[in-house]
């Protein structure tokens, strides 16, 4: 079977687009979560409260003839993917083009701007704000076509659209499709534009913090204060390779993917299921072929909903144990959804390679509902992991588990 390794990483986050400003302000106890005064204008939301990409100017990057296909999430998601193949060596390399790199990548939605045509001439029968290009910017899969289409792939295009657990479905695809011989190179994440859609979303099943006048203060996964959680956005890119051809061309290697699983409840759409949810744990450790014990460290969830912190940190706890230590980044970016696995996967990775990882931030209280773990807070704690988890979960019951080596 062939090994899977990641050579290039590069991400956009409200906290920043390189890992040593990102740990800066993760050291300090800065956070990306804003009050967003342009939302005050929607009277039926009650939650007022994002965390914004602000350093990524979409319409400054790319020429303006490149962004006729893109809207937001597809110009973050290619832009990370930019800089992602730029740290792997593999901006030039003739392997994209060679019908051996394909591309995994996905977002909840496309971006949301032009959806408003297209509700105007429901409405009126007029195409008024329609262009030719409206809906490729909407569509689905807009982030992974614009990425093959700017990059000129002709491999396997894998669209993982799965809310909060597109950009971990599409990592650990893009990993089967190397393992099994379908592709050499795969790029893989994922990408969210911020829009109050996004919020009313949760909004509606009283999921959101409305800690609107103290916005340091939320959200706060795992805490028995916890409100609900906060929309972010950003993009994160992982350039996956096979082992053998990473090393042939003196690529370094950041780490190494080792297990992957993914599952759905079968349940219900919005109420989390701790059985199945460790069944997704199981699974990549099945494929790993390790023991609960080998894993060192959990890059959480921790949405700070009242149900999905409870049924995730139980699942958690009884298939690794309650010693393992864990955290959740969601406090510093909020919930960047289809983004949110790429990202967290991309970091714990920049984590595993410095033996520090960085503690959930406004933790202060574990509620005694959650499971029992090692809730990691206080400052940046250092732990010597070789193998650490990565956990998603989305709506619908999907549930999603990636585990990394670190090389030695």
């Amino acid at each position: 079977m062939r090994r899977v390794v990641v050579t290039g990483m590069a991400g956009i986050t409200p906290l920043g687009s390189e890992w040593s400003e990102i740990r800066t302000a993760m050291a300090a106890g800065r956070t990306g979560v804003r009050y967003i005064g342009d939302w005050d204008r929607l009277g039926d939301l009650k939650t007022r409260l994002g965390a914004p990409a602000a350093c990524f100017e979409h319409d400054r990057i790319f020429p303006r003839k490149k962004m006729r296909s893109m809207g937001r999430v597809a110009a973050l998601a290619v832009h990370s993917a930019e800089q992602a193949l730029g740290h792997a060596g593999l901006a030039e390399d003739p392997v994209l083009t060679s019908g051996r790199t394909g591309v995994a990548f996905g977002s909840s939605y496309g971006s949301t701007e032009p959806t408003k045509g297209f509700v105007h001439f429901m409405d009126t029968g007029e195409a008024t704000g329609l262009s030719a290009m409206s809906y490729i910017k909407m569509m689905s899969h807009t982030a992974a076509i614009n990425i093959g289409i700017f990059f000129g792939l002709q491999g396997r295009v894998i669209t993982t659209s799965s809310a909060c657990t597109s950009g971990s479905q599409a990592v650990g695809y893009s990993y089967e499709a190397i393992k099994y011989g379908h592709a050499d190179v795969m790029i893989a994440g994922g990408a969210e534009e911020l829009c109050p859609t996004m919020a009313i979303v949760f909004d509606t099943l009283f999921a959101t913090s409305c800690h609107n006048d103290a916005p340091e203060t939320a959200p706060r996964p795992y805490d028995r204060d916890r409100d609900g959680l906060v929309i972010g956005e950003g993009a994160a890119s992982l350039i996956l390779e096979e082992r053998e051809h990473a090393l042939a061309r003196g690529a370094t290697i950041l780490a190494e993917i080792v297990g992957f699983g993914t599952n759905m409840d079968g349940s219900h759409v919005t109420d989390p299921k701790s059985e199945t949810m460790g069944g997704a744990l199981e699974l990549a450790l099945a494929d790993a072929r390790l023991p609960a014990q080998a894993i060192g460290f959990v890059s959480g969830h921790g949405t700070a909903t009242l149900q999905g912190d409870v049924a995730e940190t139980i699942a958690t706890s009884r298939v690794l144990g309650p010693a393992v230590p864990i955290h959740s980044l969601k406090g510093y970016f909020g919930h960047s959804l289809g983004a949110c696995g790429a990202i967290e996967a991309w970091l714990t990775i920049e984590m595993m390679r410095e033996k520090s990882f960085a503690p959930n931030v406004n933790l202060r209280n574990v509620d005694e509902k959650c499971g029992e773990l090692d809730y990691i807070v206080g400052g940046f704690r250092d732990i010597d992991a070789e193998f650490a988890m990565s956990n998603n979960f989305a709506f619908g019951g999907v549930n999603t588990s990636l585990i990394f080596k670190r090389p030695a």
